[in-house]
């Protein structure tokens, strides 16, 4: 009798640690990747002498990349569009939005007067160069095929760069991610596929700065370049394109998980570390000397390079307040932009954390 009821109870145990188990599998949030396929039904995307249609190249190669990711376990994919059919830029990154995407991979064909070839991986920031201007300026017009596109895009203006200025400020915290991202898809077009790198490059799209993700576009190479535009034509070109795409996801999603880990491996005294807050001044690829001088006066800069960006923070201090009075400070001086932020442990956390932490 003793050993039937024991026998029971551990029946009992083994369904319920099963169901436990299988609650908490269903219950982890998968991996959501946004793939974009730029352009699509009344826009073509970028003209060309030879017969391509940059949405449609761009259309086959995300449903690529997409077959590629959904083989993997806890990876949802989702699309912006699957069809041959005309989506907003706006309502693209609110499809990524809604969704609580942790990517959002947009995919395009570059196009120029010249013979040009190669590609080029952007991520959201103030394209210096006048052909980052371009390239940003082409892929921006697509809202002229919009209804009411002067209110819904508030009087933004592609032809300006004035106007685009401003665009730049919210992806801020994603900035680092999107250009793990984006090396990792240029290595892979580079040395897996021998393609010529233009580069990690940064400018402002109106379809990343909505997105408040790590987010990306590719420019996966010139189909007004006669021989690349048939290399993106060919079944063996977007493969191959779509392939490097979805290896370079799943190598930066492999690379979260590393990190997860290392944080939670820290000490109890580690953790137990104060909040530290600064104010960022600027960030770029230049290293600057740490001197007065060179930043308008101000002492007490310090810089932290993180994926190739050099970030430059003003002051550091336990109190928030006395941050908010070393930004004003640093306004004053003529860095409009200062703003400030928090870390703990060497790792940025977001201001509401940091203050939470405080208390």
């Amino acid at each position: 009798m003793i050993m039937q009821m024991q026998i029971k109870f551990f029946l009992v145990l083994t369904l319920f640690f099963g169901i436990y188990t299988l609650n908490s599998q269903t219950n982890t949030k998968p991996f959501v990747v946004v793939l974009d396929a730029g352009h699509g039904g009344k826009d073509p995307g970028r003209p060309t002498n030879f017969g391509y249609k940059e949405k449609d190249i761009a259309l086959k190669i995300v449903l690529k990349i997409g077959e590629n990711l959904e083989k993997q376990k806890n990876i949802k994919v989702i699309y912006t569009r699957k069809t041959d059919v005309f989506v907003e830029l706006r309502k693209r990154a609110s499809i990524a939005n809604k969704a609580d995407a942790d990517l959002f991979v947009s995919v395009h064909c570059n196009a120029h007067s010249s013979q040009a070839f190669g590609t080029e991986t952007y991520v959201l920031g103030l394209g210096r160069s006048e052909s980052n201007f371009r390239v940003a300026k082409q892929e921006n017009e697509v809202i002229f095929y919009e209804d009411d596109f002067e209110t819904n895009y508030q009087g933004f203006d592609p032809n300006s760069p004035e106007t685009m200025i401003g665009l730049t400020l919210m992806q801020e915290d994603y900035l680092d991610q999107s250009i793990l991202l984006a090396r990792n898809i240029q290595d892979n077009f580079t040395k897996k596929l021998k393609r010529k790198n233009r580069g990690v490059k940064q400018a402002v799209f109106w379809v990343l700065h909505n997105t408040y993700m790590p987010s990306v576009l590719v420019e996966t190479g010139f189909i007004t370049n006669k021989k690349e535009g048939d290399y993106l034509n060919s079944v063996e070109g977007k493969n191959n394109i779509s392939k490097s795409i979805s290896d370079a996801i799943l190598d930066y999603k492999l690379s979260l998980n590393t990190d997860v880990l290392v944080e939670n491996s820290k000490s109890e005294t580690e953790t137990a570390q104060a909040v530290v807050f600064k104010v960022q001044i600027a960030a770029g690829s230049k290293k600057i000397v740490i001197k007065p001088n060179n930043f308008k006066g101000l002492d007490k800069i310090s810089r932290v390079k993180s994926n190739a960006i050099y970030r430059y923070f003003y002051g550091s201090t336990s109190s928030f307040d006395t941050a908010v009075d070393l930004q004003k400070k640093a306004i004053a001086k003529g860095y409009s932009d200062a703003f400030v932020v928090a870390y703990k442990n060497d790792q940025k956390i977001s201001i509401q954390t940091a203050l939470k932490t405080t208390k």
